[in-house]
């Protein structure tokens, strides 16, 4: 006879729900409060949020050949570069018109 507890089966979150914790968590004030609306680990939150950001992690979905994958990466990050200088552009004129 046990006296422990059966262990529980560990939930499974689908893509839409991960979809909307992320778009609840970004548009929230912070990851915390929208794990607690969503009754979830923010652990789990931030995870996510790793893994959409993380290019390798973004094309394990598609079967990409490893040329396209290393493509992809490049693309991303340039992007993400572009965005950031933009984002100083942005800030600049901004601080040139006061």
């Amino acid at each position: 006879m046990r006296d422990s507890p059966l262990p529980t089966k560990r939930r499974r979150y689908d893509a839409a729900f991960r979809a909307e914790a992320l778009r609840l968590a970004s548009e929230s004030r912070s990851t915390q409060a929208a794990a607690r609306a969503l009754n979830i680990d923010p652990k789990r939150i931030y995870k996510w949020q790793k893994q959409v950001l993380t290019p390798v992690a973004a094309a394990q979905g598609a079967e990409l050949d490893p040329a396209t994958a290393a493509e992809l990466r490049q693309l991303r990050a340039a992007n993400r570069r572009q965005a950031q200088e933009l984002e100083i552009l942005k800030k600049a004129i901004a601080s040139c018109l006061l």
